[in-house]
């Protein structure tokens, strides 16, 4: 099988990833099992984040790799944490902190819930070829307390339209068939550039 590199040491878009991937029948393994260091991500927005990750990995370990960078975009907050969602849990990746800053900040604005959307922006770097780059989102609302033990980051939080369920109560593969990183994984797999690696 094609070996494929996962830009992430975080645990949880492994699996979620490795998931997506596993029926193209591409052998994946992640940044961190290679012990590949983790670049500083010194863009403005995902897709530039994604691109740095992309390129140090395939760079370093000479294959094919593929970055997501994603985030919680809160409108009543302008935005954030966007591109500093994984700062806002703290060096010890504590999300239901970030969860709970999220919370504050909106109360302090006078604000129970708000709009927002996740965003995933993919980014697969191939050695001797060009960057390709896909990005997805979904919309919905913030919601508190956090409800549910599924999925990670800000998903207990997060109500998407449409649904009477958080990302945290759905079962994985209800969560992977709407998801912001299913809808670029759907742009990446319509582009059929992983297809052309399995062959």
């Amino acid at each position: 099988m094609t070996k494929i590199v996962l830009a992430t040491h975080n645990p949880g878009k492994v699996r979620e990833i490795a998931d997506l991937l596993r029926p193209l029948g591409l052998d994946v393994v992640s940044a961190g099992e290679l012990g590949l260091p983790e670049p500083e991500e010194t863009a403005k927005d995902f897709l530039g984040n994604a691109c740095i990750k992309a390129e140090a990995a395939a760079q370093a370990s000479n294959l094919p790799a593929l970055a997501d960078d994603s985030g919680f975009c809160v409108d009543g907050l302008n935005g954030d944490p966007g591109i500093y969602s994984a700062r806002w849990a703290g060096p010890d990746k504590d999300f239901s902190y970030a969860m709970s800053r999220v919370h504050e900040e909106l109360e302090l604005k006078g604000l129970s819930e708000s709009r927002g959307h996740f965003v995933c922006a993919l980014a697969l770097a191939i050695p001797s070829a060009e960057t390709r780059m896909f990005e997805g989102r979904v919309s919905g609302k913030t919601v508190w307390p956090p409800r549910g033990g599924h999925g990670f980051g800000y998903d207990p939080m997060f109500l998407a339209d449409g649904q009477t369920q958080t990302f945290g109560e759905m079962a994985p593969q209800d969560k992977h068939a709407m998801s912001h990183r299913a809808r670029a994984f759907q742009l990446l797999l319509e582009d059929g550039v992983l297809t052309g690696l399995v062959r």
